[in-house]
């Protein structure tokens, strides 16, 4: 894919949706910000498409906004433990509007938690805060697992983005990563370092059909 590209962005009113669209204009790509109609988003510039849809549902109204994209990618998560299946659901459509129109490269953001164990791992996230995630919020873990699985079904050249707890902090392109597995004793990721992997997952070839890990 070349360095400025149309890229279309789904979740881009969310925390790791809004950095990617920012960190893209200022990189020169176009992008078109696709999200749903209730969806606060403010941010306006030149080269800044945005596409309102009734929803995430059906893949039929995603892909107007998808004419023209050379690759999509996709901050939607869960929304919380009883959000539903938002993350499976979401895909599913995006999956189905992209292949209509001809799209192969998605990246799309996960967590650490649908991920195997690494190597060096730390004993607090090995046998307490990794397991405690996938047990008391088993409907979230649940939906993004299913949401991994439909992505490596589909024909995209998709890269799938795996952190551990997200916090608010400034971009420092200093974080850690590890494609095709989980980063080892990551705690937490900022946001906005999230965007930066997903983007720069885009010209990486070595990340397509692999699962790549990011933390601090």
């Amino acid at each position: 894919m070349e360095n400025h590209s149309r890229i279309a962005v789904f979740g881009a009113s969310g925390g790791v949706g809004g950095n990617v669209v920012r960190q893209a204009l200022d990189a020169g790509h176009h992008v078109t910000a696709i999200i749903r109609e209730s969806a606060a988003f403010e941010l306006t510039h030149s080269a800044l498409d945005v596409v309102r849809v009734p929803g995430l549902t059906d893949p039929t109204p995603l892909i107007p906004g998808l004419n023209g994209v050379r690759a999509v990618i996709s901050g939607v998560g869960p929304r919380g433990p009883r959000g539903g299946p938002v993350a499976s659901t979401a895909t599913h459509s995006i999956l189905g509007a992209m292949e209509a129109v001809g799209i192969s490269r998605f990246v799309a953001v996960s967590a650490v938690h649908v991920g195997p164990i690494p190597d060096g791992e730390s004993f607090l996230n090995r046998h307490i805060l990794l397991p405690l995630i996938s047990s008391l919020l088993r409907d979230l873990h649940a939906d993004l697992v299913s949401m991994e699985q439909e992505i490596r079904r589909s024909q995209t050249e998709w890269t799938i983005i795996r952190p551990p707890r997200l916090v608010n902090k400034s971009l420092t392109r200093a974080y850690r990563r590890k494609i095709g597995g989980n980063v080892p004793r990551g705690y937490t990721i900022s946001r906005a370092n999230v965007a930066h992997a997903m983007l720069a997952a885009l010209n990486d070839p070595k990340t397509i059909r692999q699962p790549v890990g990011v933390a601090d």
